[in-house]
């Protein structure tokens, strides 16, 4: 049992005879010879071998390990590829909302900058000596002042962003 699992988990893992000896700081033929079931590793040694066959010992000493079988293999594989599909989907998706959402902003930015130079400042004309026409026209003022300034650099970052997310017929 011992030497069956130690060569099928080995084998699993991807691991030569050579690679495993190097890991453990032993020769291939020990490795050779507890596969082979001619030597069994001390303790130490079965310690050390679990650890660099990320397997429990019990597992080393238990019952034989079933190799995967093809039909193991296709079923992992159907399922892998529902996985990816799955994801793509998900990305697709993802692109398709920031797509639609840049060209929001676009938009939104657009529709207040035309509204901006409709109204035309009006603010300009109100009387100041009332507390509250101030403060509004304060707000609206500032309100203007940094949407005129952040508003190109919003614009092109959300051209640049439905450029990179447009659908590719490749």
């Amino acid at each position: 049992m011992l030497s069956e699992n130690i060569k099928t988990i080995r084998k699993a893992k991807g691991l030569s005879q050579e690679e495993l000896a190097v890991k453990l700081n032993v020769v291939r033929q020990t490795i050779s010879k507890w596969e082979q079931g001619l030597s069994v590793p001390d303790s130490e040694l079965l310690l050390a071998l679990s650890e660099a066959l990320e397997t429990p010992v019990s597992t080393l000493l238990g019952e034989t390990v079933a190799e995967p079988e093809a039909d193991d293999l296709k079923a992992i594989s159907r399922k892998l590829e529902v996985i990816n599909l799955q994801l793509s989907k998900r990305q697709q998706s993802r692109r398709k909302t920031a797509h639609w959402l840049f060209i929001l902003i676009a938009v939104v930015i657009v529709l207040i900058t035309a509204l901006l130079f409709i109204l035309n400042s009006p603010y300009l004309g109100w009387n100041y000596n009332d507390p509250e026409t101030a403060v509004l026209g304060t707000a609206f003022h500032s309100f203007e002042w940094v949407f005129i300034r952040v508003a190109p650099v919003v614009l092109i970052g959300s051209i640049v962003g439905i450029v990179m997310t447009r659908r590719k017929n490749a």
